[in-house]
């Protein structure tokens, strides 16, 4: 099928913030707080989990490779699935629920470690907890913001919400770290569970009555809306690039993490306060990615600006193998690293979002938002155990270039296909969907 299937719209005007009457939407504001909350308990526990592994129960490379695919696993099993009954489900709903598991399990983890009986085994079962309750967040998530604002709104909607996501990178690492360091492991779980908790009371404030499309008076089984979305996605050229390389980049992302989490603490001898700071980094460079994503496409182009930010953001990694010491001059490099990559990433996820919503209808959304990232994040665990397994025999070192390396399969996928020449417009799908919402 062609890349252009329709009619292009024109993109409002990208120069300006989002437009007043969204933030005086006080639906809209509890989604953005929700949101905010749920991905501060987020990062703040994709790295303490981790830290509390190495560090406190001194946990080896393979150990820490099947620790982190145990927590990814759920998004190769489960994504697909949860895409087919999240549209027919009210996303608020799935969101809050998964909040409060989250919350619970990471306050059990706490008291279980405060107590001294958080060993290895039980932080699996908890990690793999927060995996299952984050595929169905995240796929509620993605399909949310289509069910509450217009659709000239998405574009804004997103930068705002992705805004937020970046201060969580932010604060989330660096409290973490801090946390891990300054107190104790269970005392910076809990605060993981206080933030999910947050976000629970905030998205059950909202009150606007949400669609729910694709109802019928015969229900359509699981497996029929499965293959519609598997085929909605393969049949769009701009969905199918990148489905491809969102897969690329995520299996190697999730293998440098694994040796990265290693690297830092034991190669370079950094406390866990510098390795915080250091992921942290990468949210004032998303905070960047996301307020650029807001004027670039529509001057540049839009897949201009995705192979540039990709190659960019991915590249700065193959720094961070020549880096020697926990000096000054290496700290200062792992920040601009992680702000760099930040920056191109976040410039990617939210470019990536917007030509996804544009050209998919209100009843596909959630299971495209899931077609993709099973196809994209499916593979990270299975990147998790090869990195594991290469910072075992490789060494940490020629492990990390490897690694950082691969990622940059993914912005030449998109180089050597259409999706790099989409031009400064939105693609819009040629099916029906239901009526903007005020």
């Amino acid at each position: 099928m062609p890349f252009f299937s329709s009619p292009l719209p024109e993109i409002p005007d990208a120069g300006r913030s989002v437009p007043p009457r969204l933030w005086r939407d006080a639906d809209f504001r509890s989604l953005w707080l929700g949101q905010t909350a749920s991905q501060l308990g987020e990062h703040t526990s994709l790295l303490v989990l981790p830290l509390f592994a190495v560090l406190t129960l001194d946990a080896g490379p393979g150990e820490l490779g099947v620790l982190r695919a145990v927590g990814q696993a759920p998004i190769l099993l489960l994504s697909l699935l949860v895409g087919a009954w999240v549209d027919g489900w009210r996303t608020r709903t799935v969101m809050a629920v998964s909040d409060a598991g989250r919350a619970l399990a990471l306050g059990a983890a706490a008291l279980a470690g405060l107590l001294g009986g958080l060993g290895l085994p039980a932080l699996f079962v908890v990690v793999l907890a927060v995996g299952v309750l984050s595929v169905f967040f995240d796929v509620a998530y993605q399909s949310s913001l289509v069910r509450l604002v217009r659709r000239d709104q998405l574009v804004r909607g997103n930068s705002a919400l992705e805004g937020s996501r970046s201060a969580a990178q932010i604060g989330g690492p660096a409290l973490g770290g801090a946390l891990v360091s300054w107190l104790s492991a269970p005392f910076a779980v809990a605060t993981g569970a206080l933030f999910f908790a947050l976000s629970f009371l905030s998205i059950r404030r909202i009150r606007r009555g949400e669609p729910v499309p694709g109802h019928a008076e015969r229900p359509v089984r699981t497996g029929r809306r499965i293959h519609e979305g598997l085929r909605f996605v393969v049949r769009d050229t701009s969905l199918r690039t990148v489905c491809l390389a969102s897969a690329a980049f995520q299996f190697s992302f999730a293998a440098l993490m694994t040796v990265y989490l290693l690297f830092l603490p034991r190669e370079l001898h950094l406390s866990g306060t510098v390795v915080g700071l250091s992921l942290a980094a990468t949210g004032p460079g998303a905070l960047l990615g996301a307020l650029l994503a807001a004027r670039l496409p529509g001057r540049f182009g839009y897949g201009v600006v995705l192979v540039s930010a990709a190659a960019l953001g991915d590249g700065a990694f193959l720094w961070v193998p020549a880096l020697h010491g926990s000096s000054a001059a290496t700290v200062a490099v792992l920040l601009a690293v992680g702000f760099v990559f930040g920056a191109g990433g976040q410039l990617v996820n939210v470019t990536v979002m917007a030509v996804r919503q544009a050209v998919t209808p209100d009843g596909m959304q959630g299971r495209a938002a899931a077609t993709i990232t099973f196809v994209g994040m499916g593979l990270t665990p299975l990147g998790s155990l090869l990195g594991g397994y290469l910072a075992q025999e490789w060494g940490l070192r020629a492990s990390l270039l490897v690694t950082a390396a691969g990622m940059l399969l993914s912005p030449v996928v998109m180089a050597l296909s259409p999706l790099a020449r989409l031009g400064r417009t939105l693609p819009a799908h040629a099916g029906p969907h239901l009526p903007a919402r005020d």
